[in-house]
């Protein structure tokens, strides 16, 4: 942000010159015509060289017929083209009032057209050199007449007026250029506004209230604010590059500005004289108030003096911003500092949002870390568990069986060891892989099939079609969560001693999974939809959460002789 700041502080501000330019050079066109306009009403002038004023009139024309069609067909007119366009008018103007009448000339007032050009273009710079190029022109002029060409219709007087009028011009032109120039300033400053998202709360109000002092061109700023679901009053300063940060319950500064203007912008250049003048800004517009603005606790620990006070309105909060040691302030500081508070707001409700998305997430995450865990590794203990109580009563009437089970459920363990590093795996931050990189759906239920065999003693047949193109490595595994979640249940619920499951991957790239076991089925007997299992709160409720986090749906066939689990899951990137 620094740094976007300081390209500000060089580079030029933002001018609209394109529209600038066709502006002047349609003024141009106006200009030159009603001049031809005029000389045909009133052939008395140009009285002098008339023949010479008339062809550079007509030259003129054409120029500015030239110049407007140029500049019409350009996007971007180039420094060096304003540039020489400007000096021809000035060359122009002279030449003409010149050959007409010199100073005396009613022309002269070609040159005020010259000073709102340079005033568009270059704001207060380009009126002030163009004014005194302007009267140097015309006060040689003037001189030349009266000395050299010792012209008999030469007046003083006309020539002072007429320098006069010029110098008036160009002041109030000139300040009508400084006052566009910071107006621009302010908007370019405004459209800067920080986008940096630091991981703490006091090092963005740091970035915030530096840059809004900035704006408003304050020696300092205060915010202060509640946070409307925790009762800690926040109170951060800036001044002068210092920053400071406090928090305190209660709030200490309960009324931090008075009852009267709590709901308005207002600003007091003198807040220690009694009583104080406010300007503040209401529905019905501005309007001046008497009184104390601050609390008298909260003004005398920063030692405020003059102040612009603005109320800040959040989703998630609600204070003021106060800008504090500006002079001169005037109700333009106020509409300014209205938007600026506004920015503010914004950028805070932002902060807030974000952080608690991100805790939102972890705990989401922490819940699937949870279930997954419940779903795999303290399911795979329990029927490991149960294995090892059936080879206790076989330690004493088959050993050998009971070595060869113990054996069995070693393997085991060391997968579910495995597991675990997986879950572990998953806590640490992801790396990065290559784009397009999938997992293999099909392997890895294949060896989650056979597992499920060893670790319960069941019968699984497993048939896969369309799994051979590339999954998303996150789809995939919370596919392969899915198919463990209803093997196990199968067995472990059911009662099941044999189990088939089926995966179809369509075109379209959805997939359907069947599983079909010959246990005692659910409570419940017949088909239920998703819908149906969802409002009666039936089934596996583990497993129906997790179909319904990938956008699936779940049905069930349940009976006395088995159940049948059918889960479609919605469109896969990279489907065959």
């Amino acid at each position: 942000m620094i740094a976007a700041d300081d390209a500000l502080s060089m580079e030029p501000l933002y001018s609209p010159q394109s529209r600038a330019e066709r502006l002047i050079a349609g003024g141009r066109v106006v200009l030159a015509v009603s001049s031809l306009f005029a000389i045909w009403l009133e052939p008395s002038e140009p009285a002098k060289y008339a023949g010479i004023a008339y062809s550079l009139l007509v030259a003129y024309v054409f120029y500015s017929l030239g110049i407007a069609f140029v500049v019409g067909r350009s996007d971007a007119p180039s420094n060096r083209q304003r540039l020489v366009t400007h000096c021809f008018d000035l060359v122009f103007f002279s030449l003409f009032i010149y050959f007409t009448s010199g100073p005396a000339s009613p022309w002269t007032a070609y040159f005020v057209f010259t000073l709102v050009c340079a005033t568009v273009r270059w704001q207060w710079r380009g009126t002030l050199w163009t004014a005194l190029v302007s009267i140097a022109v015309f006060l040689g002029l003037g001189i030349y007449f009266a000395e050299i060409a010792v012209d008999p219709a030469f007046q003083v007087y006309p020539l002072v007026v007429r320098t006069v009028y010029l110098a008036v011009i160009a002041v109030l032109l000139g300040y009508l250029g400084v006052h566009e120039e910071q107006t621009r300033r302010d908007m370019s400053l405004v459209a800067a506004w920080p986008d940096a998202a630091p991981q703490r709360v006091e090092s963005l109000v740091q970035i915030l209230l530096a840059h809004a002092a900035r704006v408003l061109g304050a020696p300092g700023a205060i915010l202060a604010w509640v946070d409307k679901e925790e009762p800690w009053l926040y109170l951060a300063s800036w001044s002068g590059g210092a920053f400071t940060w406090v928090h305190s319950f209660p709030d200490p500064f309960s009324r931090l500005v008075s009852e009267p203007l709590r709901e308005s912008s207002f600003l007091c250049p003198d807040t220690t004289a009694s009583p104080s003048t406010v300007l503040r800004r209401t529905a019905r517009g501005l309007e001046r108030w008497r009184g104390a603005p601050l609390d008298p606790a909260f003004q005398e620990r920063f030692h405020i003096e003059a102040v612009l006070a603005l109320p800040i309105r959040g989703e998630s909060l609600e204070g003021w911003l106060l800008f504090t040691g500006k002079p001169a302030m005037t109700s333009d500081d106020l509409v300014l500092g209205e938007v600026v508070a506004g920015m503010m707001a914004s950028s805070l409700d932002h902060f807030s949002l974000n952080q608690r998305l991100q805790e939102s997430v972890a705990t989401e995450e922490r819940i699937r870390l949870a279930r997954d865990l419940h779903d795999g590794v303290l399911q795979s203990l329990t029927g490991i568990g149960l294995r090892l109580a059936a080879v206790r009563g076989l330690l004493e009437e088959d050993p050998p069986s009971a070595r060869d089970s113990l054996e069995t459920l070693q393997k085991l363990i060391a997968r579910e060891q495995r597991d675990l590093r997986f879950f572990i795996q998953e806590l640490k931050p992801p790396p990065i892989t290559p784009p397009g990189q999938a997992a293999s759906l099909a392997s890895s239920v294949a060896e989650l099939v056979e597992r499920i065999e060893l670790e319960w003693g069941l019968k699984a047949e497993l048939r896969s079609e369309g799994l051979a193109g590339p999954i998303p490595e996150p789809l995939a595994r919370d596919v392969y969560h899915v198919v463990r979640e209803a093997l196990v249940n199968a067995v472990r619920h059911g009662e099941a001693s044999a189990v088939r499951v089926e995966m179809v991957r369509s075109a379209g790239g959805s997939l359907t999974i069947s599983v079909t076991d010959n246990g005692r089925g659910f409570p419940f007997h017949g088909r239920y939809s998703h819908r149906d299992l969802t409002e009666g709160e039936l089934g596996p409720r583990t497993l129906l959460e997790r179909v319904a986090s990938l956008e699936g749906t779940l049905a069930i066939e349940s009976s006395a002789s088995g159940a049948r689990l059918d889960i479609a899951l919605p469109c896969f990137e990279g489907a065959a």
